[in-house]
């Protein structure tokens, strides 16, 4: 079965003010390219084509970027007004994205960690395979969707943004999922009251019990949305650990190479 991506990039990139107040955060550079291109490198070196990318006032910027795509990619562009949450954000991507399996990548993550091979086990797959999360030990789990292990060391349950992590492994921005994914977005719309987080969706997984936890161990993941973890991954750019291009190829290859 086919896969498809979204780039989630709306929002009003408020942690990286003032610079977003002029352009959008996917085009603020890391050393030599913008964000996107390192987001992009990693969707297109899992062999997906098909791409949506969900951005604010500024997708007119990222369209003149990115443009029609490479060859035989298909790029389309959609606007959120309005900030009004995930659920909402990702509905503006359906009509592009259905009756497929789907990478969901939230923009501000760039990763060392390469998924071919999990979004190949995806395309092969005859059965719905579940869902992939993407984790790594932080120093802050409370900013984010924390993993609950059981004693066997499987996930168990998923907390967003707890005040008291039971551990410090983060689900990060970075998702692979089965073509329930609509269906288990509608479940949680119709059963939740108040705003919806991609961690509820997640829930829904581990409660069927296909969902699969890939601890980053080598790999490095990293949330671009402060001028912290901006500088942070310029530096990694910069050395050639983050690699933008659609294939394994990395910026600085050739000057070694010489």
């Amino acid at each position: 079965m086919r896969i498809k991506a979204i780039i989630v990039a709306g929002g009003h990139g408020s942690r990286l003010y003032p610079f977003t107040r002029y352009t959008h955060k996917t085009l603020l550079p890391l050393h030599r390219r913008p964000v996107i291109d390192y987001a992009l490198g990693t969707i297109r070196r899992a062999g997906i084509t098909d791409i949506t990318i969900i951005g604010n006032r500024f997708i007119g910027q990222i369209a003149q970027h990115v443009g029609s795509g490479l060859e035989g990619e298909n790029i389309h562009y959609v606007i959120e007004e309005q900030p009004k949450g995930v659920q909402h954000a990702l509905n503006l991507a359906r009509p592009h994205t259905q009756d497929c399996r789907l990478l969901i990548y939230f923009s501000d993550n760039i990763t060392t960690a390469e998924i071919f091979a999990d979004a190949e086990r995806f395309r092969n797959s005859e059965k719905p395979p579940g869902c992939v999360l993407l984790a790594r030990e932080v120093k802050n789990p409370q900013c984010f969707g924390v993993a609950i292990l059981n004693e066997d060391g499987v996930l168990s349950d998923i907390v967003e943004k707890p005040v008291d992590p039971p551990s410090n492994i983060a689900i990060g921005g970075i998702y692979l999922y089965d073509e329930r994914f609509w269906h288990f977005l509608d479940r949680v719309v119709d059963e939740k009251e108040g705003e919806i987080s991609i961690t509820d969706v997640n829930r829904l997984y581990v409660e069927d019990g296909s969902a699969e936890l890939r601890i980053l161990e080598d790999e490095t993941w990293l949330d671009c949305g402060t001028p912290d973890a901006l500088l942070a991954a310029a530096k990694m750019a910069k050395d050639g650990l983050l690699n933008p291009e659609p294939c394994n190829f990395r910026e600085g290859d050739a000057d070694l190479d010489s």
